[in-house]
């Protein structure tokens, strides 16, 4: 009976693993979509981003009720309790991540009318297309147990640092320019949403890390301790 019981709780935890890996597939397209929208300032794909993100909030809150169901009646330890608080974590990074992609989304809108900096557009695209990737290996990385792919992401953390100083550098060059400070300002807002992405998907890493070591650390200080997210 114990061992059919063992087998049950091995599948919920298996299932639940599915469903955040489902999750973290509806952030890679909300965050493409917005990035597209924001490229060919395309209205109609900021809106769908806009409305994709109820399927996320739904799958969150599923993945979050499972969770609690199964510790109410489980009573997990050592490495499935880690496991189990590591995909609760995961789940509100991910959340947090598609409420970011619709801040891009609702951004692209309000300044869809302006005529983009080629130079700052490219920047963006650039820090968008390492947040993607960042996701990937962030998911591919706790999906594997790959402790040293989990890591990496401080190295590619930096990449979009990279880019969003020459983003910076761009910026203060056009903030003059009447015709652009509307765009450009929000930019900067998109600018830092990127940076955020990033930092939660280092962030996951670091539940890899815990889930792997037992040990809890941070990789760098780029999940901003005591900063709202």
């Amino acid at each position: 009976m114990a061992e059919n019981v063992r087998v049950t709780f091995q599948e919920e935890l298996d299932q639940l693993e599915a469903s955040l890996q489902e999750e973290g597939s509806h952030v890679l397209r909300a965050l493409r979509g917005a990035m597209n929208a924001l490229s060919h300032r395309d209205l109609e794909l900021a809106d769908e981003v806009i409305a994709f993100d109820d399927d996320v909030d739904r799958l969150y809150v599923q993945i979050e009720e499972e969770i609690q169901s199964l510790l109410a009646r489980q009573t997990p330890v050592a490495g499935d309790l880690r496991l189990v608080l590591a995909m609760l974590h995961i789940n509100l990074h991910l959340e947090r991540m598609a409420d970011y992609c619709v801040t891009i989304a609702k951004l692209t809108k309000l300044v869809a009318d302006v005529e983009p900096d080629p130079a700052l557009l490219q920047s963006l695209e650039e820090m968008g297309e390492r947040a993607e990737e960042m996701i990937r290996v962030a998911l591919d990385s706790f999906a594997s147990r790959d402790l040293a792919g989990a890591e990496s992401l401080v190295d590619l953390d930096e990449l979009i640092d990279r880019s969003n100083r020459r983003f910076v550098e761009r910026v203060v060059e056009l903030v003059a320019e009447p015709e652009l400070r509307e765009w450009v300002l929000r930019m900067v807002l998109v600018s830092r949403t990127l940076e955020r992405i990033g930092d939660h998907a280092v962030d996951i890493g670091e539940q890899t890390a815990y889930l792997l070591t037992a040990e809890f650390r941070e990789f760098t200080d780029a999940s901003h301790p005591g900063e709202q997210t």
